[in-house]
């Protein structure tokens, strides 16, 4: 669920939203929500300051009810 909705929110910012993906992992904290993106789309995704990225972090952490979620953004050159 927390995956979807990130990718949704995402898909609404880039230009690229083909190149969206959003791979889930639980890890021993909590689980791990890896955002690939369009290189290209990396800087919108992220914002001035970074601002996006922690709205996007903060509208997650949210939805998950008070559980550990971690949010990670990486381009899709980089595996």
């Amino acid at each position: 669920m927390l995956a979807d909705a990130l990718e949704h929110l995402v898909r609404g910012i880039v230009g690229h939203p083909d190149d969206v993906q959003v791979t889930s992992k639980t890890l021993r904290r909590g689980a791990l929500l890896e955002v690939r993106v369009h290189p290209d789309d990396l800087g919108r995704v992220i914002g001035r300051s970074g601002r996006t990225a922690k709205a996007l972090r903060t509208v997650v952490g949210a939805l998950a009810g008070g559980k550990q979620v971690r949010v990670d953004l990486v381009d899709v050159d980089r595996r």
